[in-house]
Order: structure tokens, then C-alpha cells, then sequence
């Protein structure tokens, strides 16, 4: 009977750890998506014959790093079906995140 029990549990907490996981990427995305909110009328400065202070050449720099860090999810998004493999992304940025955390090398 314990086998019976420990199958149970299994997908239930297969289940809750998928969506931790999603709920975590998701406010990471969200907090990205926030600090990159005043890129357009940054990119726009040029167009309306105004030039980038190196201020502004420093924060243009730091919304394209942001970006950069989102690039993953936002190439999946594009794809067709790509909302549907959203959560095997997050779960696969996870798996290098913990090999990272463990001290193992990423192959890139």
C-alpha cells in the first residue's frame, strides 16, 4: 500500500512545483517588462532630432542588457504554439539556474 500512496503524491507535487516555478518566471518577466517601460521615447530621441546624452547612452545600455535576459521567452513567444511551450522553458532556464547554483559549468 505505501507504493500506492508515494504514486498519489507524485503528480500532486509534480503539479505544485511546476507552478511555483511558473509563478516565479512570471514576476520575473513582469519586473523586466517594468523597468524596460521608458526604452521607446529613449529610441525615439534620434528620430525626433534630438541626440542621446551619454546619460542616456548608459540607460539605452542597461534597458538593452534587461532585454537581453528576456530574449529566451520572447523568441518563444514569436514562434506559432509558443504559449503552449512557455512553461518548458521556464522549467528548462531552472534546471541551468540550479547547475549554476551547484558550482557546474553551463555549456552555452
Amino acid at each position: 500500500m505505501p507504493r500506492l500512496r508515494e504514486i498519489g503524491a507524485r503528480p500532486v507535487a509534480f503539479i505544485r512545483s511546476v507552478r511555483d516555478l511558473t509563478t516565479r518566471e512570471k514576476q520575473f518577466l513582469l519586473g523586466e517588462m517594468v523597468q524596460v517601460k521608458g526604452l521607446m521615447p529613449l529610441l525615439m530621441k534620434p528620430r525626433n532630432k534630438q541626440r542621446w546624452t551619454p546619460e542616456d547612452k548608459n540607460e539605452l545600455a542597461v534597458h538593452l542588457r534587461r532585454l537581453s535576459s528576456i530574449s529566451h521567452y520572447l523568441i518563444v513567444l514569436a514562434l506559432p504554439g509558443g504559449m503552449l511551450m512557455l512553461p518548458v522553458l521556464a522549467w528548462w532556464l531552472d534546471r541551468r539556474r540550479g547547475r549554476i547554483r551547484a558550482g557546474g559549468a553551463v555549456p552555452r
